[in-house]
């Protein structure tokens, strides 16, 4: 197993213990500083709220035996960093690891979903995103699980996901409005979820997780370039050896079990695809098991992938 040494991070001032105890309302970091969250205003010409013009990451922190702890987070924050490089975006990966650790520590969240948001400010109209300014915030809650941590049933959406060739796979906010068609679509059918599937008859992905196949007790990533390359789904994939390759709706259809993966999502097993329905799912409960003793640092081979807070 290939495991990555976390990045060092910029040093940001965290509250006492006094200041965060005494804070009734939750703290995020913004361009530098922790705020009130309700303390902040953003500009009715911002560019990002008219244009999508934001890269952003979803990341978790866990509680373990030795405090609170990120997962995999140098490999999401150079992810955001790629997606800010493709906007023209200035963008600190030391600063952002900092971001990241003190707003944790501001909120006391241990179990928590991160998100950090970098995007183009303020400024006149038009595509051009030079001249506006450019921000960077860090916001924590208590985690919320995507998905629902139920057997989710998927239904395939009649939207395509965006082609690489277009956008590319990365969390560009902009890009997620196609996500949100999409769930739109397949809720409005009575499912969870959507599943995006090419003109081809490939599988892609869900709306914000990764998707795998379990057949005769082998595990297979769907890959797609279409498809966002998780950090779960890496991991994933890392844990259990699974094969990674293009996989058909038909091979979907003949699957034993089905399964989602992302950050919140984790591992998410699937109960249907339209009208096909899945039984047991052994091989899911045993990787999510895996999975949940990885993130909390109960396996030693993984305690490198986690970022102490």
């Amino acid at each position: 197993m290939s495991l990555n040494v976390a990045a060092e991070a910029a040093p940001v001032a965290a509250p006492s213990v006094a200041e965060t105890l005494s804070s009734t309302r939750p703290q995020v970091w913004f361009d530098g500083a922790l705020h009130d969250i309700d303390s902040l205003q953003a500009g009715l010409t911002t560019h990002a709220m008219h244009y999508g013009s934001g890269v952003f990451e979803g990341i978790r922190s866990y509680a373990t035996a030795g405090g609170a702890a990120v997962f995999r987070l140098p490999e999401h924050i150079e992810r955001m960093r790629q997606g800010a490089a493709l906007l023209g975006m200035a963008f600190d990966p030391a600063v952002a690891t900092g971001a990241v650790l003190a707003t944790l520590r501001a909120n006391g969240h241990r179990d928590a979903y991160i998100r950090p948001l970098a995007w183009f400010g303020e400024g006149s109209f038009g595509l051009d995103v030079e001249g506006h300014a450019e921000h960077l915030m860090v916001a924590t809650t208590a985690t919320q699980v995507h998905l629902g941590g139920t057997r989710a049933r998927l239904g395939i959406s009649r939207w395509r996901r965006n082609s690489a060739d277009s956008l590319p796979p990365l969390k560009l906010c902009g890009a997620y409005v196609n996500s949100i068609l999409a769930k739109r679509e397949s809720k409005s059918r009575g499912f969870d979820e959507a599943l995006f599937t090419d003109a081809d008859g490939f599988v892609v992905e869900c709306t914000g997780a990764n998707v795998f196949i379990v057949k005769d007790g082998s595990v297979t990533a769907v890959q797609h370039r279409d498809a966002l390359p998780g950090v779960t789904r890496d991991t994933l994939i890392q844990l259990s050896g699974a094969d990674s390759r293009a996989v058909t709706v038909e091979e979907l259809y003949d699957a034993d079990e089905v399964f989602a993966c992302g950050t919140a999502a984790e591992v998410a097993p699937v109960h249907g695809v339209e009208d096909r329905s899945y039984g047991d799912n052994p091989v899911t409960r045993e990787l999510a098991a895996l999975y949940a003793r990885v993130v909390r640092g109960e396996a030693e081979a993984a305690r490198s992938w986690l970022t102490a807070v």
